[in-house]
């Protein structure tokens, strides 16, 4: 064979072997992950202090604002984190996903029911700089997971979260794309105080079924992109508690007169708003055109 085509052994470089000779007990390997990330947390601080005097010359970047809370939230610096934070919602709306991120960072560090008006706090600015289904519903969770007075389900805490969630319909509940996420919520939250109320409290019982049913009326008469879904969970609703014979039976067969009235209505806005919704929703062009697709929608 030709020894030419056999390749030799790699010799270590006197780098390696100086590093093997301080610390006889140590893969050489992880001396080069060592300087990996030595090397990585060289430039994390290189950016940070570039960021930090761009922004000192320059306060109105909103790019930079953007990067430097990346960059201080990998390397989690959370006390810088939190004054950039604060100082760019001084100048700019804060996007939706920057305040979910800063909700988000401080709930994993706070601590119980301390902390919890903060947060809350960081919703509701949140909820006040962007119309956003998402954040609403983060919002609806937060309370309804941290909340003591909502999670024992006490009338106070019912109070609280039906407040919330009407606020959260005002605010988002119409928005044809998402809007069905926070109508869910508010039924499987009132479905879970149903499940609460003694079996033999017929009264309470009967009553918080017609609140639940008036939800599902309530978002069947405005046009959504799950508006044939809600109409099936309603029936199927309907059905166990034996006001609809079968959930499986014609679309509207089995619903009063003034709920199938109501949809046909609503089903109707919808198919009029679909081809817009569709071509302001597309997420494959760039938002300078949907931003004029949006523009004509209105017009």
């Amino acid at each position: 064979m030709d020894e030419t085509l056999v390749p030799s052994d790699p010799q270590p470089t006197d780098e390696v072997m100086n590093e093997v000779q301080k610390n006889p007990n140590k893969n050489p390997s992880e001396s080069e992950s060592d300087s990996d990330d030595s090397d990585d947390e060289a430039q994390q601080t290189v950016q940070i202090e570039t960021l930090e005097i761009e922004l000192s010359n320059n306060p109105a970047n909103y790019d930079a604002h953007v990067q430097y809370i990346r960059a201080l939230r990998k390397k989690g610096d959370i006390e810088k984190l939190r004054k950039a934070r604060e100082a760019m919602s001084e100048l700019f709306p804060l996007s939706p996903a920057m305040w979910q991120d800063w909700a988000k960072d401080e709930a994993s560090l706070g601590s119980g029911s301390e902390s919890f008006p903060e947060i809350e706090k960081l919703y509701e600015r949140g909820v006040f700089d962007y119309l956003s289904v998402s954040l609403w519903c983060d919002y609806l969770n937060f309370v309804q997971e941290h909340e003591p007075s909502v999670r024992e389900c006490s009338p106070v805490g019912i109070l609280k979260a039906r407040d919330l969630f009407e606020r959260a319909l005002t605010a988002a509940g119409l928005h044809v794309a998402e809007g069905h996420r926070i109508w869910e919520a508010y039924r499987e939250f009132e479905q879970a105080i149903f499940y609460t109320i003694d079996a033999t409290d017929v009264e309470a019982r009967e009553k918080q079924i017609q609140r639940i049913r008036h939800i599902f009326h309530r978002q069947m008469s405005i046009p959504h992109g799950e508006l044939r879904s809600t109409l099936v969970a309603y029936k199927s609703w309907e059905a166990e508690h034996g006001t609809v014979p079968d959930a499986n039976s014609g679309e509207l067969d089995g619903v009063s007169s003034y709920v199938a009235s109501a949809y046909r209505k609503a089903s109707e806005m919808l198919n009029a708003r679909v081809l817009f919704e569709e071509r302001v929703s597309r997420l494959d062009v760039p938002d300078v055109e949907r931003l004029k697709e949006y523009v004509v929608c209105i017009l």
